[in-house]
């Protein structure tokens, strides 16, 4: 008979220290849409683009503090559905919930890989997108496979080559200064004939997408040490840094740059880099890009993996795959779950469409965290947690509610068929005899942080 020493254990393996959790978040905020972003969100306010970045990143600091909160008050695995299930007691909201967590990820992955396969990776290698899309999710599984560790370490290396791409764009617009060209006043001019309110309002949207990603961290609360003391000021850290190297870029772009040129190109930081006369090399920039994009990629599925793997410990998914390899400790048939997922969803959409969708999901998940921060008020738990004033996660839903108004009809079609594929798996999932664990039974003392 085994004993409980040699006895496999699901349980995570506690590895990821304060800077390790600052670079992750900060790797996962500073995406691939940062990139490409600042010339569309330039046709819609003009030169100010710093102001709807300087608006997404308030709005993301409010439901980050809800965040902040719930992960030091119940440090599980599962984060979204976990705090879904403990609020409402409900098995099918929290399942909702981690549902649309869960496809947010999956198809951010599937069009981070679209991007990756497209005109950044094209200068150094003729492949078809599809095939390379494929064969770069594959060496993501296998990373995220081998341990949080490593994965982690990756990502240290990779977010160091993706902040210095955004800081050699501000680099380039001080030398670009010295020229006498530049025109710092466009960064505070707004497009002609707009309603500045509606427009930042509008653009804000598009903004708010370059600062999601800070959610994924709350899926780590079993693998970082000192979660409690740790999160809060990872999370607040790095979104300051990444608010602030976007302002900074949104004010170096629209100096170095006119509008109408921002507006019209498809890299316009590259055109910033370009017309600065700094003498850095195109394909040099195309790289820091795909490192970008292989970036978020990968924390993206971290993520992915272990909201499966805590769903499933909550019998919301499939017990199996809560499975663990028994050496790395990595939930191994999430990972290949949820990759193949992403592999589909290539298939099935543009990158475009991908993160329409993506947004609005994520918009629905950010609601039902802030509201749970309310309704859990009343569980009181012994150990010391991060907490914030009543009027944060209140704040924080009108923000949400507010940019659910500048979705498009198509985008709401897309996420509802999400959403029913949702509803059916769950049946499905109940029908084999599965019974969900009452979220409440989940302890909240510092039993977790062993």
């Amino acid at each position: 008979m085994k004993t409980s020493e040699s006895a496999p254990s699901t349980a995570l393996k506690r590895a990821v220290t304060g800077p390790m959790l600052l670079l992750f978040i900060l790797g996962d905020v500073l995406g691939a849409g940062v990139y490409a972003l600042a010339g569309t969100i330039a046709g819609q306010v003009g030169g100010a683009i710093w102001v709807p970045l300087l608006v997404a990143l308030c709005f993301a600091l409010l439901t980050a503090g809800s965040y902040a909160e719930l992960v030091t008050k119940y440090p599980h695995a599962g984060a979204s559905a976990v705090f879904a299930g403990k609020a409402f007691n409900s098995p099918l909201i929290s399942f909702l919930v981690g549902f649309c967590m869960l496809a947010a990820g999956v198809t951010s992955a599937a069009g981070l890989s679209l991007a990756f396969a497209g005109d950044y990776l094209a200068p150094f290698i003729d492949v078809s997108p599809h095939v390379a899309a494929l064969v770069f999710l594959v060496i993501i599984a296998l990373l995220n496979a081998r341990g949080i560790k490593e994965s982690l370490t990756a990502n240290l290396v990779m977010t160091v080559i993706e902040v210095s791409g955004l800081i050699i764009v501000v680099l380039a617009a001080a030398w670009f200064f010295r020229s006498g060209q530049a025109d710092i006043g466009r960064a505070i001019e707004f497009k002609a004939g707009i309603n500045p309110a509606f427009a930042v309002l509008s653009a804000a949207l598009l903004a708010f997408y370059s600062f999601v990603g800070f959610e994924t961290s709350a899926n780590l609360a079993e693998e970082i040490r000192d979660v409690r003391k740790t999160y809060p000021r990872a999370l607040f850290a790095a979104l300051l840094i990444a608010g602030a190297i976007y302002m900074a870029v949104g004010i170096a772009a629209a100096s170095v740059m006119p509008v109408e040129q921002l507006v019209t190109s498809s890299a316009p930081l590259l055109e910033v880099v370009k017309a600065s006369g700094l003498g850095i090399p195109p394909l040099l920039f195309a790289f820091i890009a795909l490192v970008a994009v292989a970036n978020g990629a990968l924390l993206t599925m971290i993520m992915s993996s272990r909201l499966t793997y805590g769903m499933a410990r909550q019998g919301l998914l499939p017990k199996a795959l809560s499975s663990v390899l028994p050496q790395r400790r990595t939930p191994w048939l999430a990972i290949l779950a949820t990759t193949a997922v992403a592999v589909v969803l290539t298939l099935t959409g543009s990158l475009a469409t991908l993160a329409q969708t993506v947004v609005l999901l994520l918009l629905f998940v950010f609601i039902s965290t802030n509201l749970a921060v309310l309704m859990l008020r009343r569980d009181v738990v012994q150990a010391k947690h991060f907490r914030v004033p009543t009027w944060v996660p209140i704040l924080a839903i009108a923000s949400c509610v507010l940019l659910l108004t500048q979705q498009s009809l198509d985008t709401w079609l897309r996420a509802g068929a999400l959403v029913l594929v949702g509803v059916i798996l769950y049946a499905v999932t109940r029908a084999s005899g599965l019974r969900p664990i009452v979220t409440s039974d989940f302890k909240a003392t510092g039993e977790q942080e062993r």
